[in-house]
């Protein structure tokens, strides 16, 4: 048999084998499209992306008679990325006018309803708004014009992918077209790949003996980041490439196109990734994407070929050529004319100097949202379900506790020999009406999301405990009143244990057994303190303390009535906040309401009011914690606040000086600082030389209304002469045994009463034997509302007892 009789015999043999394999490699191959098939239109049709929560600070609500200046108005808007024009054409635009702001303010869907954008004018006076103006023809002025809030952060799901949706049609044009034609030229012709670029990159990697080059179009590029991953190897260009064919074949160029929008990657925020134009928008320009001008789209146009190489942050002049390269697109193609071409050149990168640190400039803060929030909805919907969640963060609050706050420790740390970044901090800021958490610093470095001392640093109060003590003996005014002698002495109580507490004044002295009972908490008297705690009964302290707003279960030890409790900051700003409320507690919040991605509510969080104290007992102990900070412990914090400015606070000072504590209130805030070390190592400060300095910078910056409580009903009060020295009694006789009659008022007719202060009584409880010291003539009535100022006389005598307090 020749040898072509064989070969065509063996081929004979072998075609059913060869045919069968060829039939069982295209159903393989058919089978492999199905599959990949299912794949391209399940992700593609079903949940496209885990959408983060995004988390809102509360809106800046603009109307006549705000205390609110030009100058703050204007940063509200530049933080909010409001750019400064000559005109108002679009949304996200001022420009200033004599005694006004003129402003074009963008549409908004709020928990309540939507705003669309307006023009309107802000009239000014000195601090205050005087009304608002509308700048449409024919349109009705404003009562009220509530500003776009400001976008503070986002509760990311595992992967860490964030994302702001952007819909195609509200795209800006440019974008749209200068993609095109930057990315992927024949987009609107091909069907997923483009052979010609294929064939182009082929004969490159060919050239080079591995993948150097891609011919991806966008259809290809958006299947690479949906589906694939990002390895460089010829098996998954291949299957990246079938997978284009099919994304086109099922879908529309709009819908590719607005997907692609939303899903490539622009950069990286430490875990984070950035992901899509709207996102991007907000990343490197604090502002929304209809809002960018020619050079700014180009510049995010220039980054999807390396989003870190060409990093306007870190390369900017490598992000400025490419953006310059960019733009010569857009000219090219007609989009722009030579003029909009060299003005564009011409003009900075524009970002913003600083990207957002994480997941959020505001850590801490949105630490206490998502701890409100659990419960109520789980993990997965704040992570995937795109909610929109509107807190009551004050930012111009937020900034004040951060710059004087943490930016004060140095200061702290230089002025008192303290080892540089040893010193730590926790502050809350909260508003009075409806307990609103306004502003929240969990550290040092505010910045920074770590340990969240704000929630979580449980350490001891000192002293800020003693107000409770005495609002205690304040609820029976059938035996105590403000003017109450309590006994200062030493004492020792014996313990079950069987050991002995001995607790003395910071001062190591004591001040006889006559001291009146403001004066004891003005000046912080630990002895008559614990005396007073313990004939009270400490249930009963532990009671107060409850009932004002702390959740735990102290044991009633005696050193309680002293401080030995641990609470964190924000426990205490609730306490503080029910006594600043005049007894009425209010849940402290962070949440005002979540709605769906759309704007449609889920949940509302309204204020509920709840009295758990006697108004009348709170009204004469915040009487005397405002005499704290006029005479007492906390008194050289005069010297920073406004002139005429009323405040009420208490003092906290640990063992050893470990933990420097003030907690105090205005009108309308209420705030709560802590210093110290997180090794418990001494800090070397007392609550008026650390903590209160921190707090006394802070409420100013606060532009806080001045404490002045309506006198509720069933308060009377009476004209006495309350001396304001350190030791009410050595100043009373000057033997140090202290005389109440003295501290009472009770001179008989050679006294001065111009000095006479209103003490406050709840009725009926006005001891029989004092004699009222009647003001002289014209004399404002309102006697215990008074407090020198530094250039006053007597302001001298006063300075050496509040230089002792900073060591108290």
């Amino acid at each position: 048999m020749s040898r072509k009789a064989r070969e065509r015999r063996l081929w004979r043999r072998l075609l059913p084998y060869l045919l069968l394999v060829g039939c069982l490699a295209a159903a393989a191959a058919a089978l492999y499209l199905v599959y990949l098939d299912g794949q391209v239109r399940a992700r593609f049709e079903g949940a496209r992306w885990t959408l983060p929560a995004k988390v809102y600070a509360d809106p800046l609500e603009l109307y006549a008679g705000r205390k609110l200046d030009a100058a703050g108005l204007v940063a509200a808007l530049e933080r909010q990325g409001y750019t400064r024009s000559d005109d108002l054409d679009g949304p996200g635009r001022y420009r200033r006018k004599p005694g006004a702001i003129e402003v074009h303010t963008r549409a908004f869907r709020f928990w309540d309803g939507p705003q669309p954008a307006r023009k309107a004018r802000v009239r000014f006076r000195g601090e205050r708004i005087t009304g608002l103006q509308s700048l449409a023809s024919g349109g009705e002025d404003p009562v009220l014009l509530r500003l776009d809030p400001l976008l503070i952060g986002s509760i990311h799901p595992a992967k860490a992918e964030d994302r702001i949706l952007v819909q195609l049609g509200d795209a800006p044009p440019l974008l749209v077209a200068g993609l095109i034609m930057v990315e992927d030229r024949r987009f609107l012709a091909h069907h997923g790949i483009s052979l010609k670029s294929i064939a182009r990159a082929a004969w490159a990697n060919l050239r080079a003996g591995g993948v150097v080059q891609g011919g991806s179009t966008i259809t290809q590029q958006l299947v690479k980041n949906f589906y694939l991953s990002n390895r460089q190897t010829l098996t998954r260009k291949a299957k990246e490439a079938l997978m284009a064919v099919l994304l086109d074949a099922h879908y529309g160029k709009e819908a590719i196109l607005e997907a692609y929008l939303n899903e490539v990657y622009l950069g990286q925020d430490g875990a984070r990734a950035i992901h899509g134009f709207g996102l991007a928008s907000y990343f490197y320009f604090q502002k929304p994407l209809q809002e960018l001008a020619t050079h700014e789209i180009a510049l995010l146009i220039a980054m999807v070929k390396g989003p870190s190489y060409y990093d306007p942050r870190r390369h900017p002049e490598r992000a400025e050529n490419r953006r310059n390269l960019v733009l010569g697109i857009f000219h090219d193609a007609g989009f722009i004319d030579e003029t909009a071409l060299t003005k564009a050149r011409n003009r900075p990168l524009g970002v913003t100097a600083k990207a957002p640190r994480g997941t959020t400039q505001y850590p801490a803060f949105i630490d206490l949202v998502r701890r409100q929030l659990q419960g109520q909805y789980r993990d997965q919907d704040l992570t995937e379900e795109g909610l929109r969640i509107f807190t009551t963060l004050d930012p111009s609050a937020q900034a004040a506790v951060e710059a004087r706050v943490s930016g004060g420790l140095a200061d702290l740390e230089r002025g008192r020999g303290i080892e540089n970044g040893t010193l730590q901090t926790a502050a809350v800021v909260t508003s009075v009406e409806g307990g609103r958490v306004l502003a929240l610093v969990g550290g040092r470095d505010a910045r920074f999301a770590g340990f969240n001392r704000a929630l979580d640093a449980q350490r001891p109060i000192g002293s800020l405990i003693k107000p409770m003590v005495y609002l205690t003996a304040l609820d029976r005014p059938r035996h105590y009143n403000l003017i109450t002698p309590l006994d200062d002495r030493e004492l020792e109580v014996r313990l079950p244990n069987g050991d002995v507490w001995r607790p003395r004044n910071y001062s190591m002295e004591s001040h006889g057994e006559n001291v009146p009972l403001h004066a004891a908490l003005t000046h912080s008297y630990n002895q008559a303190t614990a005396r007073l705690a313990l004939d009270l009964g400490l249930p009963d302290v532990v009671e107060t303390l409850t009932a004002l707003g702390y959740p735990g279960e102290p044991v009633p030890l005696p050193s309680l009535a002293l401080g030995a409790i641990d609470m964190a900051p924000l426990e205490v700003a609730q306490i503080y906040n029910t006594l600043a409320g005049g007894g009425y507690y209010t849940e402290l919040k962070a949440i005002r309401a979540v709605t769906t991605r759309d704007g449609d509510p889920l949940n509302r969080y309204p204020l509920r009011i709840k009295r758990v104290y006697d108004e009348q007992s709170v009204y004469l102990l915040n009487w005397a914690l405002r005499r704290v900070v006029e005479h007492g412990t906390a008194q050289s914090a005069s010297y920073t606040l406004p002139g005429g400015l009323k405040v009420a606070g208490k003092t906290g000072t640990t063992d050893d000086l470990r933990d420097s504590w003030f907690a105090g209130f205005a009108e309308n805030r209420v705030a709560v600082v802590w210093v110290g070390r997180d090794d418990n190592q001494p800090a070397g400060l007392t609550g008026a030389s650390g903590a209160l300095q921190l707090w006394a910078r802070t409420m100013r910056d606060l532009e806080p209304a001045s404490y002045s409580p309506l006198r509720p009903e069933g308060i009377e009060t009476v004209p006495l002469l309350l001396d304001t020295d350190e030791d009410a009694g050595d100043a009373a006789t000057g033997n140090g045994e202290g005389d109440v009659s003295v501290a009472a008022g009770l001179f008989g007719e050679a006294r001065d009463c111009s000095a006479a202060v209103e003490v406050p009584f709840i009725a009926g409880s006005v001891p029989a034997d004092i004699e009222p010291c009647e003001p002289a003539a014209g004399r404002d009535a309102d006697a215990d509302q008074h407090q020198e100022t530094p250039d006053e006389p007597g302001r001298d005598e006063q300075r050496g007892n509040w230089f002792l307090d900073l060591f108290r």
